[in-house]
């Protein structure tokens, strides 16, 4: 009686290693890229490939992460109730499963897409594993600025799935979300930056103080419009997205400055949460694109 409600429950907990609601927004830009490069409907079958590996390997990265942030995860309020850090899962079983998943994720990419996209999947582990949490993120504020080259990877392999090459809209796929990273991630820091004082993490609230955090959110945010502006200059992407591109990045800024101009952290959260409509609006407005192409 008591085997079924374990299983599940443990279940759960490597659900919970690789972090689904982060990968769901990643799936989204992944599958923004894909329709970019069919300019229409894509072969379905194909679309599902991408974001099985994609999960597969998104998943083993985050396992990963929490075998080897299990030290300071206990310090942190927002973790301290996960899996490996509160003993249900032993760190090496996390740290198998991670590797598991991206093993698994390679042999369906380069098997059944092509070899360039599983290895721009495999990258993105490496960049979120060696450069982000075992480099960077205990040592400098730039943690997220640089690291966040993981998350810019779906949308490129969207695009390498279906054309098999790395052209510059795929190059503007991953700036994009290379830019958003930083500002999505410090509106989060400011909320969260007693915990990673704490657990002496460097972000940049701990390291400049939440002023500067505000003041750097907002310049962020101008330069990520731009960007996605640009982008309609390289004739890839039409009007639908150039107009969205443009309301949403308005949208945006406005955030940005009114969490400058308001006391304290007042407006973090929800410069946050707009944040991560932000960018799946954007991908969203991308695919509509492909298929309306006015």
């Amino acid at each position: 009686m008591t085997t079924m409600p374990h299983l599940s429950s443990t279940v759960r907990d490597y659900i919970a290693l690789t972090k689904p609601r982060i990968i769901s927004l990643l799936l989204v830009t992944a599958v923004g890229g894909i329709f970019l490069a069919a300019q229409s409907v894509p072969d379905l079958i194909l679309v599902l490939y991408v974001l099985v590996g994609g999960s597969l390997a998104a998943g083993g990265a985050h396992a990963i992460n929490h075998y080897l942030d299990r030290d300071i995860d206990g310090r942190m309020g927002r973790t301290s109730h996960r899996p490996v850090v509160s003993g249900r899962i032993t760190p090496r079983s996390a740290l198998i499963f991670g590797i598991a998943l991206n093993l698994l994720a390679f042999i369906l990419l380069s098997t059944l897409i092509n070899l360039l996209s599983a290895y721009i999947t495999l990258s993105g582990t490496l960049i979120y594993v060696f450069i982000y949490t075992i480099g960077l993120k205990r040592s400098t504020p730039q943690n997220i600025v640089i690291g966040g080259a993981a998350g810019a990877v779906p949308p490129m392999v969207g695009w390498t799935a279906v054309t098999g090459s790395l052209d510059l809209p795929a190059i503007y796929l991953f700036a994009i979300v290379f830019f958003w990273t930083p500002p999505h991630f410090w509106a989060l820091a400011l909320m969260i930056k007693d915990d990673y004082e704490a657990a002496r993490i460097p972000m940049l609230p701990v390291v400049v103080g939440v002023d500067e955090t505000k003041k750097t959110i907002l310049l962020y945010s101008i330069l990520l419009t731009a960007i996605t502006l640009m982008f309609f200059t390289t004739r890839a992407v039409g009007w639908v997205f150039f107009t969205s591109s443009a309301i949403l990045g308005a949208g945006f800024i406005i955030y940005s400055w009114r969490l400058w101009r308001l006391p304290d952290i007042v407006g973090a959260k929800s410069t946050y949460l707009y944040s991560l409509a932000y960018l799946a609006l954007l991908f969203i407005s991308l695919i509509a694109d492909s298929l309306i192409q006015i």
